[in-house]
């Protein structure tokens, strides 16, 4: 291609919408090139007591966490998603949406919740010595360890696995395991010669969104005592005052996390299965009965108990020792600033994440197009704490470029104007959940197909009035899934509402890490079920819309 052919062709493209699609590209790019230049810079002398003492056991300890808690969310998702989607037995349609809830129960409200409840003055020992009698060994209810963190996000993350394989065995596995059960194979020999190798996808999808939320956690390793790589960070900065070192260990763990993404990436490309027809029919439900129908049932009810009820129900009933006590005009305002950081975040994210979809949409073979969606689906693999301290040092440096400008305005020559804002944790928001809400617009594009976009610009209508009146009502559902989807993000984020926000600006997720790190449990209720209460809005909605999407 001549020089003047490709110069043609970028012109052609050239437009409002490839501009901001770009623009948004690289403002998403900025903090992970930021983070990962700290490895070129030269170390400090912290940084030889950092290696020594804290960052092999940080990486050995973020290591068993990932691979604990990935194995057990993995074995469980797969499990449920299997007996929901091949078999009928009692409370089957209730389990098919209860298994989702526990994605409401952010991991750290959970840990808060099943450490005071199991310690020797929680509500399970002192039942057990005042009611039955009997004083238990204390390493029983010992959950305040690496076991007891894996537990807590298996409860927590199952769902990501258990929606993604379900999903998979219930449209796209049904030939397969159809054929084999008319061949006369077994539950078990289908279980591990079909329905595991087809779901290999989905597996290593859901296992990295879990592996991804386990990395980014702050919460659950700071309350149980765990040294991870994300409390090294927090540590590094403000226990020790050293950016320059913290940006290097973000540095290794952004590595990490791209591994991880890349690795994911290759699995789901190399091991897709397609079926034959074009039409995909459900799976035929085979009906349990006797011990197995009590089996499935015994364990669906153990599970939604662990990961759902008895957490909310402990969280209700302090809540009615301490509402009084929290529930006040400061609290108002809490909620007041999460609703509102909430929506003007959404509403950002959402309308960058619908430009770049349009545009990638009608250029899908461009090298451009693609490097673009990569760079924005890398988004919500960073780590909280990385995309944080990144995004710190990326507004202090704009803050010091601007010196000249603040000073002209009468602020003062050093003046910290965009690092002490709102404008930082807006920023942060949008470029972390950005792929979630992107991701479900495109779905909702390519449901749609470009077929009515291409007719009204074959009547010479614009890509901006094409968009308006065509697109945007047909895509209007998978706008409002990203909406929710992010929405339910936002208000249970941790780390980069602990690190960016400013000075007196209080959420509901900040309060109850405040409530916790207080020894303040009980007050921290209240806020924990108003996010609980959210997050299950969400995700009925959520499960609402997907439901009539198949109607």
């Amino acid at each position: 291609m001549s020089a003047l052919t490709a110069w043609r062709n970028l012109r052609k493209q050239l437009n409002g919408w490839t501009i901001m699609t770009v623009a948004g590209a690289l403002a998403a790019l900025a903090p992970s090139l930021y983070i990962l230049l700290g490895l070129l810079r030269e170390p400090n002398e912290n940084w030889a007591h950092i290696q020594q003492y804290v960052l092999l056991d940080s990486a050995l300890q973020s290591l068993w966490l990932v691979l604990g808690a990935g194995t057990c969310s993995v074995l469980l998702g797969v499990t449920l998603a299997w007996l929901v989607a091949a078999y009928d037995f009692p409370f089957r349609r209730f389990f098919h949406f209860a298994f989702v809830l526990p994605l409401a129960i952010p991991p750290y409200i959970a840990a808060y919740t099943y450490s005071s409840m199991l310690s020797y003055t929680g509500s399970v020992q002192s039942f057990l010595r005042n009611q039955l009698g009997v004083t238990a060994n204390q390493a029983y209810f010992d959950i305040m360890s690496m076991k007891g963190a894996i537990f807590i996000f298996t409860c927590c993350l199952f769902p990501y696995v258990y929606l993604i394989v379900k999903t998979m065995l219930e449209r796209q596995s049904a030939a397969f395991i159809e054929n084999a059960r008319l061949l006369g194979r077994g539950p078990l020999s289908i279980f591990f010669t079909i329905a595991l190798p087809v779901s290999q996808t989905a597996i290593a999808g859901g296992a990295s969104l879990v592996v991804f939320e386990v990395l980014n956690d702050y919460g659950v390793a700071k309350h149980f005592g765990i040294p991870t790589f994300t409390t090294a960070i927090f540590k590094t900065w403000f226990g020790m005052y050293d950016v320059d070192s913290a940006l290097r260990l973000s540095s290794l763990l952004m590595c990490a996390v791209v591994g991880v993404f890349v690795i994911e990436r290759f699995m789901s490309r190399k091991k897709a299965f397609h079926t034959a027809g074009s039409s995909l029919r459900p799976l035929a439900r085979r009906k349990l009965s006797g011990l197995s129908a009590c089996a499935a049932a015994g364990l669906g009810v153990i599970v939604f108990a662990c990961s759902f009820a008895i957490p909310v129900m402990q969280l209700i009933v302090w809540a009615t020792w301490t509402y009084r006590e929290v529930l006040n005009a400061k609290f108002a305002g809490l909620l007041g600033n999460t609703l509102l950081i909430a929506a003007v975040s959404i509403t950002l994210l959402m309308v960058l994440a619908v430009i770049i979809a349009n545009v990638s949409r009608f250029s899908k073979r461009s090298i451009l197009t693609i490097g673009l969606t990569k760079l924005i689906a890398t988004g919500y693999s960073i780590p909280g704490a990385v995309l944080s301290i990144s995004v710190l040092a990326l507004f202090i440096s704009l803050d010091g470029r601007f010196s000249g400008l603040y000073e002209r305005l009468g602020l003062g020559a050093n003046k910290l104007v965009l690092s002490m804002s709102l404008v930082m944790l807006v920023f942060a928001y949008v470029i972390r959940f950005l792929s979630v809400g992107f991701n479900a617009v495109e779905a909702g594009f390519n449901k749609v197909g470009n077929r009515y976009s291409e007719a009204s610009r074959a009547l010479g209508h614009g890509m901006t009035r094409t968009f308006f009146r065509v697109d945007l009502p047909m895509i209007k559902g998978a706008v409002l899934t990203g909406f929710i989807l992010t929405f339910m993000e936002i208000v249970k984020e941790l780390p980069l509402t602990l690190l960016l926000r400013p000075f007196n600006f209080e959420t509901l997720a900040a309060k109850v890490y405040q409530y916790a790190s207080d020894e303040q449990i009980h007050q921290a209720s209240v806020p924990s079920l108003f996010i609980i209460a959210i997050g299950l809005a969400s995700v009925c909605f959520y499960y609402w819309l997907g439901e009539r999407k198949e109607t």
